[in-house]
This record gives C-alpha cells, structure tokens and sequence, in this order.
C-alpha cells in the first residue's frame, strides 16, 4: 500500500520545512523576514511534531508475525 510511504515523506518533508521555520524564527537562520519572529518559531516547532507523528504512524501497522502466536500454542 502507497499510505505507509507517503505519510513518511510527507513526515520527512514536515520536519524539515518545520527546522527551517524554527530556525528562522529564533534567529538563527537569518536572511528573511521570519528571522526573529517568534510566531516562526512556534509554527516550526508545532511542524516539527507533526512531522514526527506522521512518521510514526507510517512505521505502524502489521507485523511479520502471526498474530495468533507461533504454530502449535493454540
């Protein structure tokens, strides 16, 4: 399934627009017009953990394993 692939680049690609934006917004990339703003910072931070859940969840799901146990406990 395209689900699981998709939420982790999309996780990805959040969490690396959100430490841009963090960056920005604490000053320590400069050059913009978010540079300093703390608005930037927050935004970046909430991003960030956005970011980290949907790669979370793309790493769930089913496990190799049979979920009725090893053969012969039943």
């Amino acid at each position: 399934m395209i689900r699981k692939p998709l939420l982790a680049v999309v996780g990805i690609i959040a969490i690396l627009i959100g430490l841009l934006w963090a960056g920005q917004g604490s000053g320590i990339l400069p050059g913009s017009v978010m540079t300093g703003d703390p608005t930037w910072l927050v935004i970046g931070l909430i991003l960030i953990v956005a970011g980290a859940v949907l790669g979370y969840l793309s790493t769930r799901g089913r496990s190799w394993r049979n979920p009725n146990g090893p053969p012969g406990q039943h």
